[in-house]
């Protein structure tokens, strides 16, 4: 298992702007190769942002890496400058490899 996150920081007031954006955009996700599942998250609040991590999970790094170099992956992101006034500089990509699991 592979997991890919991303920690954007969202300035105050914008996260409902933030939240509709990636409820309504077209993921892409489902019809990709070796993809399992995803999330939005919330975090906590602090004085000028509000902290949110977008997780998804992978079978493994192989499959994420040719996610980020198809196709679906250019459409899902096509407009994500459009709305760079909702953050507090860029997302910051954080990816961990399962070495432990249980169900």
């Amino acid at each position: 298992m592979f997991v890919a996150m991303n920690r954007f920081k969202i300035r105050r007031g914008c996260e409902a702007a933030f939240e509709d954006i990636w409820r309504q955009r077209e993921s892409h996700l489902e019809r990709v190769p070796g993809f399992v599942a995803f999330h939005l998250l919330r975090g906590p609040t602090f004085e000028d942002y509000t902290l949110y991590a977008s997780h998804s999970v992978w079978q493994s790094r192989a499959a994420f890496e040719a996610w980020t170099r198809s196709e679906a992956f250019r459409a899902a992101h096509r407009d994500a400058g459009a709305t760079r006034d909702l953050y507090l500089g860029p997302p910051q990509l954080e990816t961990f490899e399962a070495v432990e699991g249980v169900r």
